[in-house]
């Protein structure tokens, strides 16, 4: 997306996630306290998962609904509904790959080094 596409012009929402991250990483994980390692840690960690969700989430919500349509439903509230009714009983095989599927994509964002 070029600048004049993009009504907040640059840096981008991703660059300065990615900006901070990398402070953090580089400054307080490695110079600071065991606290303030530890804390830095984990605020770099959800930097990081915010920067995977903004890059993959919209590609991601998109197969979701898709897989959900191939199963005739439209949210995760229905699709436990029916899982817990029984209804579904012949379905699980093709149940269980949807549900992977969406779990590998998610999985993805959270923790990308966690074998899928």
């Amino acid at each position: 997306m070029s600048e004049v596409d993009d009504v907040y012009g640059s840096p981008t929402a991703e660059e300065l996630l990615q900006a901070v991250r990398e402070w953090l990483e580089r400054e307080l994980v490695a110079e600071g306290t065991g606290r303030q390692r530890f804390d830095a840690r984990v605020a770099a960690n959800v930097l990081a998962i915010v920067e995977r969700e903004l890059a993959h989430g919209d590609r991601h919500r998109r197969r979701h609904a898709e897989r959900l349509a191939s199963l005739g439903i439209t949210d995760d509230r229905t699709l436990a509904a029916l899982i817990r009714s029984g209804d579904a009983d012949h379905r699980l095989a093709e149940i269980a790959a949807t549900v992977g599927e969406t779990v590998a994509d998610r999985l993805a964002v959270d923790d990308p080094g966690y074998p899928t």
